[in-house]
Order: C-alpha cells, then structure tokens, then sequence
C-alpha cells in the first residue's frame, strides 16, 4: 500500500490539518485546520471535513458528503465540540455528520467498521456503534445510540434520544420514536416491535442453543402476564447466567428518555 500522501491540486487543505501516510484527497474536497485524517484513508471528490474532525485510518468518503460541520440544533452557541469517526468506515455521497453540543456531552462517535450509504446523517451527541449500517436516507436525530452491528433500512427516521441496541434491525421507512432492545426487529410508522432479527444471529454465528434461549426469553418479556418491569425481573432470574439475555435486560433496565418499542399486541407496563 502506497504510503505516499496525494492531494489534487483543486483541493484546499488548510496547512494545519493533520493528514496520515498514503491519503488521497480528490479534486474539490475542503479540509479545515483542525481536522483529523487517518492513514490511507481516501477522499474522493467534493468531500468537505470541518470543525474538529478525527477520523480514523482506512476511510473512504465519496462526493458531497460534509463531515464535522455545525450541528443542526439552535442551541449550539460554537462551543467547542468534535466529531470522532473510528477507522475503515465508508461514507457515501451526501452523507452529514455533525459534532456534539453543550447539552449532550461535547461529542459526537462514530465506531470502527461502519457503513453510511448515501445521504444518511448523524446528527449532534450520537453515539454510533461498531461494525453498523445505515442504508440510503436513514435520518438520525440529535443524542441517539446505537449498538454494535445495528442495520437501518433505508429512509428509516430515529427520534431523538433513542436507543437502538447491538444487532438490531430497524426496517425501510421506519418512523422510530422509542428505544429497540438488542437483536430486536422494529417496523412501520410508528414502529413496533416485530420480533427478533434471526436472519442476523444467524449471519453472525449464534448457537442454535443461544437463539432458542433468546427467544424464549423474548416471549417472557412481551407476554401479555403482568407490568413489563414483573416480566424483566422473572427473565434475568431464570436467564441470569446468560450473557446474551442479560445485554436486553442491562438495555431495558437503562431507562432512558424514550419508552420501550413493544409488539403491537403487547401490553405495556
């Protein structure tokens, strides 16, 4: 791998950005002095990065995508925030991304391994996992989380302050206004809860025994027997040596802004 660094000349990279070995940045791209730029990574076209930017190794970033401009809220009066994008993420064309704010902790993260298809944003103080996927369009608001391996259908909108766990799956066109448990399928506006994301456990290499144990876990949590939180208590007792099944009771027990995305014909608690 070249360990040279190319810079078109119709590129404007401010001298005090901190560009790695073997980066390419293509014609039209803009890099301001306090961006961040991993070794190898690749700027294709009309890229521009701003604000206090790091970006790990090994990114590939396509045309028109604005990476660590200010965020879309108000609030922000310029305090000083950054936007931490980790290493071999590929950001396609139209993608925005935006640093965090005084209200939110001051950062926005990206993890490692990360996929944004074209024109997705992240939004102010998100925390985005590893190994995640957003499809086209996927819109996600100001203070989000999302877990590792998470996959959002495209055009699929997350109000703010959710939480989607690790492995989930949030279907095309999904309007999400409450928090989605780990390994957990969200679908349709408003979306409820629809099962669990089998085709990725099994993708991923979970044990048949561990995805028997996950679902039965499921249907004690969504049963329609008592409050939701009598249901959380009886599974982490009889699962409380199950790691996989501890994560979703850690996850709903972490109550945060949002309610819990329940099945349709669940009673809530």
């Amino acid at each position: 791998m070249s360990v040279e660094t190319k810079i078109h000349a119709l590129a404007v990279v401010d001298p005090a950005a901190k560009l790695g070995v073997g980066v390419t940045v293509g014609p039209f791209c803009t890099i301001g002095p306090n961006v961040e730029l991993g070794d190898h990574s690749e700027l294709i076209s009309h890229v521009a990065l701003a604000g206090k930017t790091k970006i790990g190794a090994g990114a590939r970033i396509f045309p028109f995508a604005s990476i660590g401009h200010i965020p879309q809220d108000l609030k922000f009066k310029g305090e000083d925030s950054v936007l931490e994008i980790g290493s071999n993420c590929m950001i396609r064309e139209g993608v925005t991304m935006n640093p965090g704010t005084e209200g939110g902790g001051l950062v926005t993260h990206v993890g490692d391994n990360s996929t944004f298809l074209a024109s997705s944003h992240v939004a102010h103080d998100c925390h985005v996992g590893n190994n995640v996927i957003f499809s086209n369009n996927v819109m996600l608001a100001g203070h989000c989380h999302v877990g590792d391996y998470a996959i959002l259908g495209g055009g699929a909108a997350v109000h703010q302050f959710c939480r989607i766990g690790a492995h989930a799956f949030i279907g095309g066109l999904s309007g999400v206004e409450n928090d989605v448990i780990p390994y957990g399928i969200a679908l349709g506006n408003r979306a409820h809860l629809a099962g669990l994301n089998m085709v990725g456990l099994k993708r991923r290499g979970f044990s048949r025994e561990a995805i028997q144990d996950i679902r039965r876990a499921y249907r004690l949590l969504f049963a329609e027997e008592g409050t939701l939180q009598e249901r959380i208590e009886d599974v982490a007792g009889d699962f409380a040596t199950d790691p996989i099944v501890s994560e979703i009771i850690e996850f709903l027990r972490a109550a945060g802004n949002r309610s819990i995305c329940t099945p349709r014909d669940s009673k809530e608690g």
